[in-house]
């Protein structure tokens, strides 16, 4: 059965290294423009040409001091983290760009929701209504350490906060009417404050007056992006999510994940196509299957093990130099670390026949082949209902997304798979058109 078009959405980060550990150091890796606005723009231009819904930016409050108590080996090694602020860096994208979705990483645990709402309104505003807010709870006590806490919340604790920041924040989106704004001259009327209100919202953990200096935005609210695994992460994301990253190991978990997760929209009377699946895939694509072997293979000859085991350290939550097992891992951890990984690395074990202390000492797997190959298996997972589209990261930057969209995506749109132009103005039109 045919189910239209698929979603792609690409993952960034303002730092090194994306998802695939070591990837910077492979030679046709740019590091000399990581501080120069010409290199998203670039990357924003590329993406948009090959007509991806959106890319956003994975970003960290910090640097992850998990693995052996420091942070020598995730940052001397070239970890995933953010050298910029990705807020400063998503208007230069919007600048050069007409339909790409732009997407912010921000923390409902540490940034007031008056702030969130604010700088979010902005992008859409000059965007034209193409922003997106990736919602993270923050899982690593040494980012609560950077905003005065002691660490963090247990995870419950964390989504029912989070559930009260995205409830204020739409309380200050609506204060705004979509005509407040005036601007008539003759009579000296710039706006018309009938048609603004206080939002006077008060939750359990949060509460604000409003309203906000910034008007109604294209989009009235950014779309919504999220990555829930746990019981309580899937139930946020069934209630308030439009993309949902996933990163699962094969696509009997992609689509247990996926069915899991559309029975909870259910309880939100929200329809399945108003929350799309993306599990990540990190392509490595030649023009042959031969030149694609040797690409992975180059590649994966530059992984660090230290850095494999310092990254998935910080995703875990737990000192992997340490602790070798899945329960060994819980206990370590507390409250710290993010369920998906920690799911990741079991369901690896299983699906390669390995131990689990095997597992979390390898990096994130490359799908490697052919324009066709990689359109099989996308289709394959697309069409058997296992997700929706795909979170593209960039194993090498920006070598990945040129060749992504020079060989990958013209041979999805072939198939009829993927959009050959945007159909929408805002972002939230675009996804929900795919048809």
């Amino acid at each position: 059965m045919t189910r239209g078009k698929m979603h792609l959405v690409a993952y960034l980060k303002t730092g090194p290294a994306s998802i695939y550990s070591s990837g910077w150091r492979h030679p046709s890796s740019t590091l000399d423009d990581i501080f120069k606005p010409e290199r998203y723009e670039y990357t924003a231009r590329l993406l948009e040409g090959a007509c991806f819904d959106a890319a956003f930016f994975a970003d960290n409050q910090g640097l992850s001091d998990i693995y052996k108590g420091s942070f020598a080996d995730f940052a001397g090694r070239g970890g995933q983290f953010s050298l910029l602020d990705p807020m400063v860096v998503l208007p230069m994208m919007a600048r050069v760009t007409s339909r790409l979705g732009l997407g912010a990483t921000l923390s409902t645990s540490f940034i007031p929701p008056h702030q969130i709402a604010r700088s979010l309104a902005s992008l859409d505003i000059i965007s034209g209504g193409r922003a997106a807010w990736n919602i993270v709870t923050s899982a690593r006590d040494f980012e609560a350490r950077n905003f005065g806490m002691d660490g963090v919340a247990e995870k419950d604790e964390r989504y029912d906060r989070a559930d009260d920041v995205l409830g204020a924040c739409c309380a200050l989106w609506d204060a705004w009417d979509e005509d407040a704004m005036v601007l008539d001259r003759a009579s000296g009327v710039f706006l018309d404050p009938g048609k603004i209100r206080y939002a006077n919202y008060e939750g359990p953990f949060v509460r604000t007056r409003g309203p906000m200096s910034v008007p109604r935005s294209p989009q009235g609210r950014p779309v919504f992006l999220q990555a829930g695994s746990s019981g309580r992460g899937r139930d946020f994301a069934a209630r308030w999510a439009e993309l949902v990253f996933s990163s699962p190991a094969t696509k009997a978990d992609s689509l247990a994940y996926t069915t899991d997760l559309r029975n909870r929209m259910n309880t939100f009377d929200r329809p399945p196509e108003h929350c799309a699946v993306l599990p990540s895939i990190s392509a490595v694509v030649g023009e042959t299957e031969s030149i694609a072997k040797e690409k992975a293979e180059f590649l994966e000859s530059l992984v660090d093990p230290e850095l494999v085991l310092a990254q998935n350290s910080n995703v875990s939550g737990a000192d992997l130099s340490k602790v070798q097992t899945q329960q060994d891992i819980t206990a370590s951890a507390g409250k710290q670390g993010v369920q998906g990984h920690r799911d990741r690395f079991e369901q690896t074990a299983r699906a390669k026949g390995i131990s689990f202390s095997e597992a979390i000492r390898k990096p994130r797997p490359l799908l490697t082949g052919t324009p066709s190959m990689i359109a099989d298996y996308m289709e394959d997972w697309f069409q058997s209902g296992a997700c929706d589209g795909f979170v593209v990261p960039a194993a090498v930057h920006p070598a990945t997304f040129e060749d992504f969209a020079r060989l990958v995506v013209p041979e999805l749109q072939r198939r009829g798979l993927f959009r050959t132009e945007y159909s929408g103005q805002t972002l939230r039109e675009n996804i929900r058109d795919n048809a």
